[in-house]
Formats: C-alpha cells, sequence, structure tokens
C-alpha cells in the first residue's frame, strides 16, 4: 500500500525529463592553488582597480591605496574644514580628560594618556580609510595592559621598568596588528564572536567601574587584584580610609556625568552635552580643589604634569630579559582587543554613511600607529566607540577632525598642563565609570539568549570569568569556548532526513515542513557540511543508526523493505580524502545490505575528488548520481515500475 501511495504521488513527474550532472571543468593543480589562496587572503581582490591602467597611474593608484590621505586630500575644501574644525575641538574636549583618566586606568603617569592622544591619531589621519574613526586610548586595553603587567612589576615602586614594559608591548601589539594587514590575515581576530566581545566588555567594565572606588571613596591601600571578591573585600576592608569629602564629590560628578549621558543618549542632536561633561567636571572640580584647598581636607589630586610634546621612548623599548615573555603576551592580547575595536567601530560608522572601510588597512594603520606611538612615549591606542560616536554626530567629514584634536591636545601639553596640577582623581574615576558603563550591552545579551543558548553561555563565561578570575583568563576562557563551538560543529555536522512534499517533486527535512512524508523503500538524507577526517566516524554512525531505524519501521508496519539510501550533498562544500574513503566504505557495506547508493548534485571540489577515486566506476555511474533528488526518486521509481 505504501508503495502504491509513493508511486502515485510520484507518476505526475514521470515525463520529467533528467539533467546530467556534470562535472567542473579541468584545472591545474596551480590554478587551483591560486585560486584558494585569492579566496583566502584576497577576497576584496585590492589590485582589480590596477588593470588596464598605465603605469603612472598605477603609481598613483598605489601611492593612493597605500595613503588614503592621497586619495581625498586634494579634493578637501574650506567647507569640510568647517565641519572637521567643530567636530575635531568636540572630541578633543572629550580625549583630554579621558586620556588621562585611562593611563591611570593602566597604572601609568596621566601625561602618557595625553601623548596618546597626540601622535598616533596623526599617523592615523595619514594611514587610516575611516573618516568618522577618533583615535586615541581605550579603557579595555588599558584595563587588560595594566593588570597584565602588575602581575610582574608593581607599577609604584618600579614605575621606570613599568613604563618601559608598557611602551614594549605596545610596539608588540602594533607589530603584531600591522603584521595581520601586510600577511592579510585579518581573520584570525574573527574569533573574537560577538557574544564573547559582549561578555567581556560587561565583566571589564565591572571591573573597572570597582577598581575606581579606589579613587571615589578616597582610599590608600587597594588591592592590587582584579577580581570582583578580592576589589569588593578591599573596599569593606579599609572603611576607616573612607573620605567623605572625596565621596560627596564623586558622588556629585557621577550623578552629573550619567544624567548628561542619559541626555544624549535619548535626544542624539544634544551628543555635545555628554561630550562637553568630562572637561567640564574636570575644570569645575580643578577649580574648587583650588578655592577650597580641598588636597589638605583628603582629596586627591593629579599632582605636576610634565609639560612639552612627547619625548622619544624608543631607547626604553626592551627586547630582552626576563620580562620579554611577559611584554609580548601583553602585546598580542592587547593588540587584538584594540583591533577589534578599532575595526568594528569604523565599519559601523561606514555603514552608516554608506562607504567602505579596508580591513586591512585599518590592521595595518592602527599598527602602524602603535609602532610610532611606542617611539613617541604612547601606549597602545585604537578607534574608541564613544568618541568614535561624539565625532560622528559633531559631523566630522574625513580624518582630518583627528589632525584637529592632535593639535588641541598638542597646545595641551605645551601650555596648559600647570592647570590640571590641582584636578582631582575622584573626577578622573567618575568620568571612567561614566564611559565603561556604556559598554555592559543588555538588550544585546538578551537577544543573544533568544537566539542562541550556547552563544548565551559562551557570553557568561567571558563575564563571570573576567569579574571573579581575572580579564586575561575570562577572555581565553571564553574564546576557548567558542572554537569548542566551532569544533563540535565540524565534528558533528547536520545531517538531516528529507520527505516529499505531496504533488511535487520537492524534497524537505520532514522535521521542519510537517507536510512532507517519507517514501517507502527510500532513506533520503542531507549533508549539509564539510566531509572531513572529522566528522566521518559520526557520519557513518548516524548513517548506519538511521538504517537499521528505517529497517525497523518498516518491518513493523509492513512496509516494502528499504532499497536506496539517497545522499544530497548539495550543500558540502569540500571533502578530503577520508571524506573520500568514507563514500567507498559506506557504498561497500550498503552494497552487503543489498541497498543501493545514490548520490545528489555533488558539487565543485566534491565532485571532482569523487571522480578521481572512483576507478572501478562503481560509486559515479550514471544510475547512481542525479541532480536532484527528485529526478533520482522519479528515474528509481520508472526503472521499478518498468521491471515489474
Amino acid at each position: 500500500m505504501g508503495e502504491q501511495n509513493g508511486n502515485r504521488m510520484m507518476s505526475v513527474e514521470i515525463g520529467l525529463e533528467m539533467h546530467k550532472v556534470e562535472a567542473p571543468p579541468h584545472r591545474s593543480t596551480i590554478k587551483k592553488l591560486q585560486t584558494r589562496l585569492k579566496e583566502t587572503f584576497f577576497p576584496d581582490d585590492p589590485l582589480r582597480q590596477f588593470k588596464g591602467q598605465s603605469a603612472k597611474k598605477k603609481w598613483i593608484l598605489g601611492a593612493q591605496y597605500a595613503f588614503p590621505i592621497l586619495k581625498w586630500g586634494p579634493e578637501y575644501s574650506l567647507k569640510l574644514f568647517k565641519f572637521d574644525v567643530v567636530a575635531g575641538l568636540t572630541i578633543a574636549s572629550l580625549a583630554i580628560p579621558q586620556g588621562i583618566s585611562y593611563a591611570k586606568l593602566a597604572n601609568l603617569p596621566p601625561i602618557v594618556g595625553l601623548y596618546s592622544s597626540f601622535v598616533p591619531p596623526l599617523v592615523y589621519a595619514v594611514l587610516g580609510s575611516s573618516r568618522d574613526l577618533a583615535v586615541g586610548p581605550v579603557s579595555i586595553a588599558s584595563l587588560v595592559m595594566g593588570s597584565m603587567l602588575r602581575q610582574q612589576v608593581n607599577p609604584v615602586t618600579d614605575h621606570i621598568l613599568f613604563l618601559q614594559l608598557a611602551f614594549t608591548s605596545t610596539f608588540f601589539a602594533g607589530l603584531f596588528q600591522a603584521s595581520l594587514g601586510f600577511l592579510r590575515l585579518g581573520f584570525i581576530i574573527d574569533f573574537l564572536s560577538k557574544a564573547t566581545l559582549i561578555g567581556f566588555m560587561a565583566g571589564a567594565a565591572i571591573i573597572v567601574s570597582l577598581q575606581q572606588l579606589k579613587g571615589l571613596l578616597g582610599i590608600t591601600h587597594f588591592t592590587k587584584k582584579m577580581g570582583l571578591i578580592p576589589v569588593i573585600s578591599s573596599v569593606f576592608r579599609e572603611t576607616d580610609e573612607w573620605s567623605w569629602q572625596t565621596i560627596l564629590m564623586g558622588f556629585c560628578f557621577l550623578v552629573f556625568l550619567l544624567i548628561t549621558r542619559h541626555i544624549s543618549i535619548k535626544k542624539p542632536k544634544l551628543f555635545w552635552i555628554s561630550a562637553g561633561a568630562p572637561l567640564l567636571s574636570v575644570i569645575l572640580s580643578t577649580i574648587f580643589v583650588f578655592a577650597f584647598k580641598a588636597q589638605d581636607h583628603g582629596v586627591s589630586v593629579i599632582g605636576n604634569l610634565e609639560e612639552g610634546l612627547n619625548p622619544p621612548s624608543w631607547n626604553m623599548l626592551q627586547f630582552r630579559g626576563s620580562h620579554l615573555g611577559l611584554v609580548v603576551k601583553t602585546g598580542l592580547i592587547t593588540g587584538i582587543l584594540s583591533l577589534t575595536e578599532g575595526i568594528a567601530v569604523g565599519r559601523t560608522f561606514a555603514a552608516l554613511k554608506n562607504y567602505q572601510v579596508d580591513g586591512n588597512k585599518e590592521m595595518i594603520a592602527i599598527g602602524l600607529m602603535n609602532v610610532v606611538g611606542s617611539s613617541t612615549s604612547c601606549y597602545v591606542t585604537t578607534g574608541a566607540f564613544s568618541r568614535s560616536a561624539v565625532n560622528h554626530n559633531a559631523g566630522a567629514k574625513t580624518a582630518v577632525s583627528n589632525i584637529v584634536m592632535s593639535v588641541t591636545v598638542m597646545v595641551t601639553l605645551l601650555f596648559l598642563m600647570p592647570l590640571f596640577r590641582y584636578t582631582p582623581n575622584v573626577v578622573l574615576g567618575a568620568i571612567i565609570v561614566t564611559a565603561v558603563i556604556g559598554l555592559i550591552d543588555i538588550p544585546a545579551a538578551y537577544q543573544i539568549w533568544k537566539i542562541d543558548k550556547f552563544d548565551f553561555i559562551v557570553l557568561l563565561c567571558a563575564f563571570l570569568g573576567v569579574i571573579l578570575i581575572s580579564v586575561q583568563e575570562g577572555l581565553a576562557i571564553a574564546v576557548g569556548i567558542s572554537i569548542l563551538k566551532v569544533l563540535l560543529q565540524i565534528t558533528r555536522p547536520k545531517i538531516v532526513m528529507l520527505g516529499n512534499i505531496p504533488g511535487s517533486d520537492i524534497f524537505r527535512n520532514i522535521h521542519q515542513y510537517k507536510e512532507a512524508i517519507k517514501l517507502p523503500g527510500f532513506l533520503i538524507l542531507s549533508i549539509e557540511a564539510p566531509i572531513n577526517f572529522a566528522n566521518i566516524t559520526y557520519l557513518n554512525d548516524r548513517i548506519s543508526r538511521w538504517i537499521e531505524d528505517c529497517e525497523a519501521e518498516d518491518e513493523t508496519l509492513k512496509h516494502s523493505e528499504l532499497g536506496f539510501v539517497i545522499l544530497d550533498l548539495s550543500a558540502v562544500s569540500a571533502i578530503d580524502t577520508s571524506g573520500v574513503s568514507f563514500f567507498k566504505d559506506l557504498r561497500r557495506v550498503l552494497d552487503k545490505k543489498s541497498l543501493k547508493l545514490i548520490l545528489v548534485n555533488p558539487i565543485g571540489e566534491v565532485m571532482e575528488k569523487l571522480q578521481r577515486s572512483d576507478d572501478t566506476r562503481d560509486l559515479m555511474k550514471p544510475d547512481s548520481l542525479f541532480l536532484t533528488v527528485g529526478e533520482a526518486v522519479t528515474m528509481i521509481m520508472s526503472t521499478r515500475k518498468n521491471h515489474v
């Protein structure tokens, strides 16, 4: 009865014309290798613009590719400059207090934060391809660098050594970043998934905020550990050091900064309120401390800052000694984090303005500006989201806004440094807390929870790892779980059973399409992943179990016996020698069970490798190879009917 139903369902399709499965055109091994390398390292085909151009034009295009400023610079106008000046001055008002604050977060002298907001933006303006990216120190890289280096070197007692290691770590970070761009290896940073970054940044934001309790409460003796428990324990262990004057001032400015941030979020056109709030806080608090001599009443201040532009620091780079491993590891981790943030921010705002940002150019630009920065007393910098958002909202048109910001910082370094002498540390802590709160993205976490529970576990592991263990261990755990997820997807590929949509020759997943029904005598499966050495054991076990289940079901329901196993290979994009052997072994096993193996639509590389391995022509016979599942079933049923 089941067989009659199957014949009746497919009878309307018997007259369909059968299509031959074509083998891909022959290509030499060299040609295949060239194609594979091009797709891996040059998916954007950067050389296409040089085709058909004269030698002179090629030189011009080459110079513009290496230095994007040469492309937009000749077309620059006074009208654009007006917008860039406003944007540059606006982000400078944010960059100055942030630079000082983030340097303290990295356990570096505050002046280094201003140095890092002067030279790197100039380098990026020449080499970068984003119009909106505002360059400078960022909280995450500052936190990671400070915490990693502090594990082996005390920034207070060995401040010179700590500074040397920070500059050397910056050099290695830049070298690694630029190397990724030159070697076209940007896909490496893709291992930091969205879930990993959201969890990591949320955890880091909490740790950063808790670290600011030292300044917000006026505590002198504070733990050097970064975990949640040590920090909380340190806060309540030193209650006798709490300063009510510091707490009151910190609370007032923190509320002020949070209110201005809330206003700008609710009304984006008022972005300038939150952009100018940090600098206004610094000015007001400095005046207050100076007027009331608050430094004599328990309020700690920055103190004297060195005047002048960045001193050279290439003589401070340490390429030997017992700390070499530490600076390489620190540079690698901070380099990846800052690169990921910079490229993500650049692409976000490029999408809003409908222009392209070249990822490899960005890697080279960010890397070279950090290499140059390490020689000019700067630590790791990248494109910060908060600063770039202000730059974008302020109407920046080109990277000239970075130049304007840099010039403003230069003027500050040359003439305005004495004004920061009475700036209280508590205000810098409030600025940092306000800045990192934006890194806690609860809506994005909830969205990940709704879409993919495994990704949410990755997010949670990153978050808990950062706040309970340490920043770098938390990141490592999250990356490890993300890689485990990828490995599981490779070793456990998706394979589904297909059924026929009644009245058609369409076959779909029977668990997704309730109307799809299994055809008696057929086991139709779709493999939806590359087949390789890592998953052939799973595929073999899974298919064998399906065959046993079908045979048992046919016997129970008295259907016609299973006679054909059809594998739809349309979604199998690649195969290796182990995968080829899998098909050969499967063919032999099915032959012993008097079952016929049918392959449907093997594509490209899969078809070619199966053909080369099929010396006896058993696997790729015309009656075992079809273009669609519908044609395969139709032909088999037609042959059966004729034999009957």
